[in-house]
């Protein structure tokens, strides 16, 4: 990684859609350096992905919780991978403490989240599930 890649990645956290052309301009590249960069980063891992961030009308609709999991020390991978499989999990911690994990749940209505947190206990090695509804975000600098 060079400082040129830093403000690479540091202007597409701000615009993930930017042209390349105007990512060359603002880092003083010409636009196939700033293309070989980008597809560097890719291929190495560093850039994992492109994503469409909601605005706060379109996650205003909806619920969104916090359901921390325990799993049985040997069942983890399992529990992670049929986790990840569930549509309404947008991000899946794994975390130290009481539980191994905390899936970031998104829902509709309170009864699905009701469904999820029922579909989520009868995993195979799940053994404790804890339920934090959002209220409200106070901050979000993702």
């Amino acid at each position: 990684m060079t400082t040129k890649d830093d403000e690479l990645l540091g202007l597409l956290r701000l615009n993930a859609r930017e042209p390349v052309a105007s990512l060359a301009r603002k880092l003083g590249l010409s636009r196939t350096t700033v293309q070989d960069r980008l597809k560097r980063l890719e291929e190495s891992g560093t850039i994992a992905g492109y994503a469409v961030k909601l605005g706060t009308e379109n996650r205003a609709s909806g619920l969104s919780a916090m359901i921390s999991l325990g799993a049985e020390p040997k069942k983890q991978m399992d529990v992670s991978r049929a986790v990840s499989r569930i549509p309404q999990v947008e991000t899946l911690y794994a975390v130290s403490g009481k539980f191994d994990y905390v899936a970031l749940v998104r829902a509709g209505t309170a009864e699905e989240i009701d469904r999820l947190i029922d579909q989520m206990t009868q995993l195979p090695g799940v053994i404790d599930v804890e339920t934090s509804v959002i209220l409200s975000t106070k901050l979000d600098r993702r």
